[in-house]
């Protein structure tokens, strides 16, 4: 029996690791709170794609973003689950590849129950990005084409994404204007004592050399200023992954520094939006933080010591007014951010933050409506055996499915848990894992480097 208009719209999140849980979870709030006003609210399922960087308990508690259950599946088993009991809306928060498997699995779940008659309807189905868009736009971006909903954080990731989909001849009416769902927080006050909190990142800059850099330059800031806090934000535990992968955890650098550490700097965890409610400037290579900074008006600074380099990701940083060095910090100077770049990233607050979702829960709620009415267009993503050939199989294999986007034969089954063993080799294979990218990967580099 099909589902009254006042059940609950069903949302699944589908994430491959704790900041990408954290932004499609707030995301799929955000988007659907207002997408069925006669509905009785929703229901948020969460799901985990088994892999690298899936999150530990201890990240998933530091996100802080709940859900009526939470479990970790492969893509064949997600699949599977969508094929048996499909929801309202699936928010996919997953790196590109990961994005375009789901995608063409999806699109064969629909296409089957079409053809056999099942009265099913199909998901809506969103993705996007966590954050700022600085590397690989077009392969990023063209993996997740064939999504209903493509979301930017800003206006000008909007204009981007239009233009590479209008590049190669795809349909870009998907791409939507939002922001970073996790923006908010109270307005920047004066702290006692003055707090200098540096938000570090998994994987820029890579070099322990230039890791260490910004670790002794943090510390000899604190040496200078010793009524200052100086506050190193980490992401993750040695042995946890994130977003990305940390090969040279600050914690192991620091532990070899010269001199020590002042008793005025210190190392800490905990959900973002916390440390920030008591940062008076927020120091940066080009780590997300800078925008929910921003965004509530902290002094900002995005360091230029290691250059305005692509690889850095700082780049995207040119014109806010907020690039700035640790020899002009040490001296005081403060940041100003340009107002007409805040507004282009969809980080002013002036209050139009509040109304950045309005065009994705206008859109969601045009494709419920065409979904139960069964219009909705089916799932088509650019990429397919006509324009990618050499390229899309392997994508798909990658996640154990085929050229189709069925499953390939030994894929996982979702009815049953793994057993111990596989529980134990799973365990296993990731403790390796983990231990080559800390300790061998650099070792190797190492080498390669003499």
């Amino acid at each position: 029996m099909p589902a009254s208009n006042r059940d609950p719209l069903r949302v699944a999140v589908l994430a491959d690791s704790d900041t990408r849980w954290k932004w499609g979870a707030l995301t799929a709030n955000r988007i659907v709170s207002d997408s069925r006003p006669e509905s009785d609210g929703h229901r948020l399922s969460g799901y985990l794609l088994r892999g690298r960087a899936t999150p530990t308990p201890r990240q998933l508690e530091e996100v802080g973003v709940r859900a009526e259950s939470l479990r970790e599946v492969t893509a064949v088993e997600f699949l599977r689950e969508m094929e048996r009991d499909a929801p309202d809306v699936i928010v996919l928060a997953l790196v590109g590849g990961a994005v375009q498997a789901v995608l063409h699995g999806l699109a064969r779940v629909t296409e089957d129950a079409r053809l056999t008659g099942a009265a099913k309807k199909r998901p809506v189905v969103v993705t996007g990005y966590v954050g700022v868009v600085y590397e690989k736009l077009a392969d990023g971006l063209l993996l997740r084409h064939g999504a209903d909903v493509v979301l930017a954080n800003s206006r000008q990731d909007a204009e981007r994404f239009r233009a590479v989909y209008e590049g190669v001849g795809a349909d870009a009416s998907s791409v939507t204007e939002a922001a970073l769902p996790f923006l908010g927080g109270a307005p920047y006050q004066k702290h006692d004592p003055y707090t200098v909190v540096f938000a570090a990142q998994p994987s820029v800059p890579e070099s322990a050399a230039h890791r260490t850099y910004l670790l002794r330059r943090l510390t000899e800031h604190a040496r200078l200023h010793p009524d200052r806090e100086v506050l190193l934000k980490l992401r993750s535990k040695p042995g946890e992954h994130t977003t990305h992968i940390e090969e040279l955890p600050y914690q192991k650098l620091s532990q070899r520094l010269d001199g020590g550490l002042p008793p005025n700097f210190r190392l800490v965890y905990g959900h973002m939006g916390e440390v920030l409610d008591r940062t008076d400037l927020l120091v940066t290579v080009s780590s997300t933080a800078a925008l929910e900074s921003l965004h509530r008006r902290i002094p900002t600074a995005v360091l230029t010591d290691l250059g305005v380099r692509e690889a850095l990701g700082n780049h995207h940083f040119t014109g806010s007014g907020c690039l700035a060095s640790f020899d002009q910090l040490d001296a005081g100077h403060l940041p100003v951010p340009d107002e007409r770049w805040l507004a282009r990233q969809g980080v002013a607050a002036d209050g139009a933050y509040e109304r950045a979702f309005d065009e994705a829960q206008r859109k969601v709620t045009g494709l419920l409506a065409d979904a139960a009415a069964g219009r909705i267009a089916p799932l088509k993503p650019y990429y397919s055996l006509t324009t990618a050939r050499g390229y899309l199989p392997g994508i798909l294999a990658r996640h154990h499915l085929a050229p189709d986007g069925s499953p390939l034969p030994g894929a996982p089954a979702a009815d049953k848990d793994p057993g111990p063993v596989r529980q134990i080799v799973r365990r296993a294979a990731r403790g390796a894992y983990r231990h080559g990218v800390q300790r061998v990967a650099p070792v190797i580099r190492r080498m390669g480097e003499l």
